[in-house]
């Protein structure tokens, strides 16, 4: 077993170092850099990186990031160029800014945005607790909706709550969570129908004057609509393996040998059944954070302004932030990556049938 951890561990640095480099070069040929959105902001040319979802500064500029010509500098002072690719550092060559950004990170040092003036460490820090609330809710809301009723549907396989239920959650499964946010927001936010819950933010204007009690109501109230949006997409993955895995318990030899001993169907299904069917559920509870907090919040936060690491990164890559976008990736990857090696060694600790060999590399 620590063989198999250690070999993982040493396999992530190679694996971030890749992402790293792809990323690094894929920039190099993105228009609308840092240099190119200073620009425009002196010509007058551009009042928001986000306003046009990142595409005005590429409108001023025909040149990549670290080129020497910028179309959108005409008119203003060499030096005044140079000084700003000196700012955001892209007057030395690429090799030598690669050089820089992995030693860097080698330190954990992920440098200083570009557009806020903060570490990028600090704002990370700051963002991290609304990601944390909103994936700790929508994992909870999953496994609680998920297991009963994979169980149901495992009792009932075949019927036509099976089928229907089925139908539903593939249905669910199959709309992203930002166009389902949009149809809650048009039906329930005072989009167009019922003013019920808050179009945006995590707390009212007003929190700090409130009560205990009236914060937790507020916040909760806030809360509903992105935590549906998070959720709805998980409830497939979990159910049907749900319904398999009692499926599968329920179709074994103890499960025939109980009933012949007179048990009644619920000491059968909870004093059997249910302890070996959830290990494999238990094990695969990394996984669904892996999921939860890193494939969905980026644009719900964004669609309901919730100021939080996936509303920070979407600003990023609107305003070119690189060294946010580089921050937050590194993290995302590094933290999946531990998760997916907890995962892996919670399988084999629930049962003792999986070995890390039959893992492969």
């Amino acid at each position: 077993m620590f063989a198999y951890i250690l070999r993982r561990l040493l396999l992530i640095i190679p694996t971030l170092i890749g992402i790293l480099l792809i990323n690094f070069l894929i920039i190099q040929v993105a228009p609308g850099g840092p240099v190119d959105q200073a620009i425009a902001k002196l010509q007058g040319l551009d009042n928001s990186a986000a306003s046009r979802m990142g595409g005005g500064a590429g409108e001023v500029s025909s040149a990549m990031p670290g080129n020497t010509k910028y179309r959108g500098a005409q008119g203003l002072d060499p030096e005044m160029i140079e000084d700003l690719k000196r700012q955001y550092g892209f007057d030395k060559p690429i090799h030598e800014r690669l050089w820089i950004l992995l030693k860097s990170y080698s330190r954990l040092d992920f440098g200083q945005s570009f557009f806020r003036d903060m570490p990028v460490t600090t704002l990370i820090v700051e963002k991290m607790p609304v990601s944390i609330s909103l994936g700790l809710w929508s994992t909870l809301i999953i496994y609680l909706v998920s297991i009963p009723l994979g169980i149901k549907k495992a009792i009932s396989h075949g019927s036509r709550f099976d089928i229907w239920t089925s139908s539903l959650v593939v249905i669910g499964y199959a709309i992203p969570g930002f166009l389902f946010a949009i149809l809650l927001i048009v039906l329930f936010a005072g989009g167009s129908y019922w003013q019920v819950f808050p179009m945006q933010g995590l707390v009212s204007e007003n929190f700090n004057s409130l009560g205990m009690g009236e914060k937790i109501l507020d916040y909760a109230h806030h809360m509903v609509l992105p935590t549906i949006c998070m959720s709805i997409g998980g409830f497939a993955t979990l159910t049907m393996l749900t319904k398999n895995s009692f499926l599968d318990e329920i179709n074994k030899q103890y499960v025939v040998t109980a009933r012949a001993k007179g048990l009644k169907e619920s000491q059968i299904l909870y004093g059997h059944v249910f302890r070996n069917a959830m290990l494999i559920i238990i094990a695969g509870i990394p996984a669904t954070l892996i999921s939860v907090f890193f494939t969905g919040s980026l644009l719900i936060e964004g669609i309901f302004n919730l100021d939080g690491l996936g509303l920070l990164g979407l600003q990023s890559v609107l305003n070119r932030d690189y060294p946010v976008i580089f921050g937050t990736l590194f993290i995302f990857t590094l933290v999946g990556m531990l998760l997916k090696l907890v995962s892996d060694i919670a399988y084999m600790l629930v049962d003792p049938r999986i070995t890390f060999e039959s893992h492969g590399e």
